[in-house]
């Protein structure tokens, strides 16, 4: 009995010992949360992710978003200046102190609403682009809807309490990834520790402070009021993967610090972007009637996928080729596919396509081509 005992014991200490990190559940003191990856917009894990809370100051992801597409537009430049409005600079809450009248440069403003969350810069920002707040409001909740936002409802660019101005942890790590995305330069901002405005007068210091203890840390946006409690959207990048983690309505600071951490270090720990390859040369396409005799398939683009550390070796590929194709081919023309699985299941596919054009022969081509061939043959 006692050697029963002590096998199982044993069996359960190797289980436990050989067990993959991934097998331990997620724990988070943040009521709602999500672990997102920014490629694929994969949810990793998510704990009452659509639940309605006021997001604080996270609000200025959307702010944020709206000033980079401007600028990526052209119609907003990084060296405009900004006039501080009455409106602007009556905000209170964490601030830089415009004064009325007082102009900075959109790169100085952005600078204070992503390191400080200055309600002031994001209002003068807003007023700059869409003429006033309510009008940039409207473009907030408008680009939401295009997102696929279906939770949130702005009410202000800046996140200050007001009736109405809701969102969610999924919604937020959506608009998120937008930002992060499509708008990569963000990030020269986001990761700014300590930094200073108004020639060195004003200092800066990021209250996202994974920025300053988290390997990899690279934004995002921090949110505090005292009916949203704590919210933080933190993102971080390790081995070529970017990581979204969402929490919202935690009771302290360090609640929202720790739970993204939590939720961050167990995206890297089990998850990896894994590069996928053709497991074998692709052959050459024969072309009918071309000025070449074949052509080179390539893959239209790089593949990558989101994989478990642990199903790494699950990944086989299938091609399918045309076994020829009349001239003329034309760049870019596709001439197969290559299938992507992962334990058998198809997970992606890559247009296998002519890297160059093969034209077409001419009559007197035709002609030569068919003499050559017939003299090779009495030969």
């Amino acid at each position: 009995m006692k050697r029963s005992i002590a096998l199982g014991l044993g069996l359960a200490m190797a289980f436990l010992l050989t067990a993959p990190a991934y097998a331990a559940p997620v724990q988070v003191s943040a009521p709602s949360a999500i672990l997102m990856e920014k490629t694929t917009g994969k949810v990793l894990y998510q704990q009452d992710a659509e639940v309605q809370y006021e997001p604080a100051s996270v609000t200025k992801v959307m702010t944020l978003l709206l000033v980079m597409e401007a600028i990526d537009s052209g119609s907003l430049g990084w060296d405009d200046m900004v006039t501080a409005s009455t409106h602007a600079i009556s905000m209170g809450g964490s601030q830089i102190w415009l004064k009325e009248n007082e102009q900075m440069s959109v790169r100085d403003m952005v600078k204070a609403v992503t390191v400080v969350s200055a309600n002031d810069c994001a209002v003068a920002l807003a007023e700059h682009i869409a003429g006033s707040e309510p009008a940039f409001v409207e473009r907030m909740n408008q680009r939401a809807r295009e997102l696929g936002m279906e939770h949130t409802t702005f009410v202000n660019c800046t996140g200050l309490p007001a009736a109405g101005h809701l969102t969610c942890a999924y919604d937020i790590a959506r608009m998120s990834r937008e930002l992060v995305l499509a708008h990569p330069a963000i990030r020269e901002y986001t990761t700014i520790w300590m930094d200073t405005l108004r020639d060195g007068a004003f200092q800066l210091s990021n209250t996202n402070r994974l920025i300053f203890y988290y390997e990899g840390a690279t934004g995002l946006k921090t949110g505090f009021t005292d009916t949203a409690l704590y919210c933080l959207s933190a993102t971080a990048e390790r081995d070529g993967m970017e990581l979204i983690a969402v929490v919202m309505h935690a009771p302290t600071s360090n609640d929202r610090f720790e739970s993204c951490k939590t939720l961050l270090n167990y995206g890297f720990a089990n998850y990896a972007i894994t590069p996928v390859y053709p497991e074998q040369a692709i052959p050459p396409v024969e072309v009918i009637l071309g000025a070449q005799d074949t052509v080179q398939p390539v893959t239209q683009r790089e593949c990558s996928i989101l994989l478990e550390k642990n199903k790494a070796g699950a990944v086989t590929t299938q091609m399918e080729l045309a076994p020829q194709v009349e001239a003329p081919v034309e760049p870019g023309q596709k001439l197969g596919e290559l299938k992507v699985l992962v334990d058998g299941e198809q997970v992606d596919a890559i247009d296998l396509v002519a890297p160059q054009e093969v034209p077409r022969l001419s009559i007197g081509g035709i002609f030569k081509r068919f003499l050559d061939t017939l003299f090779l043959q009495e030969g």
